[in-house]
C-alpha cells in the first residue's frame, strides 16, 4: 500500500471554525466547483449501491484543517437541492463550525440533545437552503467522545434516519481524537478528506486503517487542492477518488494498493 502524497509540516487553519465554510454550490452553483461537488455527490451514490443503505454518510479526514467542513456541507447542500430531505450534523463537538457556516445560533444542539432531554425536532434548525436542515454542535462539552459514544447518540441517529433522506455527519480527524472511533458503528459510509501537499502519509495510512479495522466502508477519498487554476477565489480546487484502492481527477494524489 502506498500513499503519493508530500509531506509537510503540519498547519491548523482556523479560518472555516471562525467564518464557516464557503457555501460555492448556494452561492455559484453553475461554478465548476460545484459540477465537482455534484459530480462527488453522484459518485457516493454509485459507491454507496452495493450496500444495503446508504443514508448516514460520515465526512473526516486524517489531520485537521483538511478541509471535511467545507466537503461535507457543500455536498449536503448539492444532495437538498436535488430534492432530498437532508440533515446536517455538526458532530466535531471539539471546533464546530455549522452554525457560522450557515448563520445559525448555537446556544441549542446535538449536546443539547445529548445531555438533557432536549428533542431533536425542536432542536434543529431550518437553513437558507431548500432541503436542508442543521443539528449545530451545541454548547461545547469537557467530554465530547463520550457523549458521542453515549445510547442517547445511537438512538439519536436512529431518529435520524426515520426523518431524513440523508444525513451528513461533519466527524472531527480521525488521528486527532476518538470521537471519530465512537461513531462509526454508527454511519453507512465514510468520505475521507485530504489536502494534497499538507496531508502527511503516516496519518493518511493509519486513518485507512482505523477505518478498514472497523469494517466502515469508504466510499471515495476526496483530495482538496488549494490554489488550483479553477478556485475563482474560493483558494481550492478538488480531485476525487472512489472506491479504495485507485483515484484520479486533476490535482488529485494518486492512491495504490498492493
Amino acid at each position: 500500500m502506498s500513499f503519493n502524497f508530500l509531506k509537510k509540516k503540519h498547519v491548523v487553519n482556523s479560518e472555516t471554525q471562525d467564518n464557516g465554510a464557503r457555501l460555492v454550490t448556494f452561492v455559484e452553483p453553475k461554478h465548476v466547483i460545484s459540477e465537482q461537488f455534484r459530480t462527488l455527490r453522484t459518485n457516493i451514490e454509485f459507491a454507496g449501491a452495493a450496500l444495503d443503505k446508504l443514508q448516514v454518510v460520515m465526512f473526516t479526514s486524517a489531520e485537521m484543517s483538511d478541509g471535511k467542513t467545507t466537503v461535507s456541507s457543500n455536498v449536503a447542500v448539492t444532495w437538498a437541492q436535488a430534492g432530498k430531505n437532508v440533515l446536517y450534523v455538526d458532530a466535531d463537538l471539539r471546533r464546530p463550525a455549522a452554525h457560522s457556516t450557515f448563520d445559525l445560533l448555537n446556544t441549542r444542539g446535538l449536546t443539547t440533545i445529548l445531555a438533557s432531554n432536549a428533542q431533536p425536532k425542536d432542536t434543529v434548525q431550518k437553513t437558507f437552503v431548500e432541503n436542508l436542515e442543521v443539528l449545530t454542535s451545541g454548547p461545547v462539552p469537557p467530554n465530547p467522545a463520550e457523549l458521542l459514544s453515549s445510547a442517547r447518540m445511537a438512538s439519536l441517529v436512529e431518529w435520524m434516519r426515520n426523518n431524513y433522506d440523508v444525513v451528513v455527519l461533519d466527524v472531527p480527524p480521525v488521528m486527532a481524537v476518538t470521537d471519530a472511533h465512537v461513531l462509526m458503528p454508527l454511519v453507512d459510509g465514510a468520505i475521507l478528506v485530504t489536502t494534497f501537499g499538507k496531508t502527511l502519509k503516516v496519518n493518511l495510512q493509519r486513518t485507512v486503517e482505523t477505518l478498514r479495522l472497523t469494517d466502515t466502508k469508504i466510499l471515495g477519498i476526496v483530495q482538496r487542492v488549494r490554489g488550483g487554476k479553477n478556485d475563482a477565489g474560493y483558494g481550492y480546487g478538488y480531485g476525487y477518488g472512489y472506491g479504495y484502492g485507485y483515484g484520479y481527477g486533476y490535482g488529485y494524489g494518486h492512491v495504490e494498493s498492493n
